[in-house]
């Protein structure tokens, strides 16, 4: 455990930074589950409207820092590869 002052500042930060990093990630990934989910069911309209949900939750979380500026470029490819290949 950290001794000096300045050290266990950086630990109480570094549980906050943790969690609220956690709830982010989290939310990302039941926001594209749920993207797939409309894919399997082969619902192009649902699919689209949480695509774009989903562009707005993973775009947040590059801009916080949680996730890196091109894995969510990724991200947001991938899905949207998905979603047109249904509507097409």
């Amino acid at each position: 455990m950290a001794n000096h002052k300045s050290a266990l500042k950086r630990a109480r930060q570094n549980v906050i930074r943790r969690t609220r990093n956690r709830s982010v990630k989290t939310r990302v990934k039941h926001i594209t589950k749920d993207v797939e989910l409309a894919i399997d069911g082969n619902s192009p309209e649902a699919a689209l409207e949480k695509l774009n949900k989903a562009k707005s939750v993973i775009d947040k979380a590059a801009k916080k820092g949680v996730i890196h500026k091109k894995t969510a470029a990724r991200k947001i490819s991938r899905l949207s590869k998905n979603v047109n290949a249904i509507i097409a």
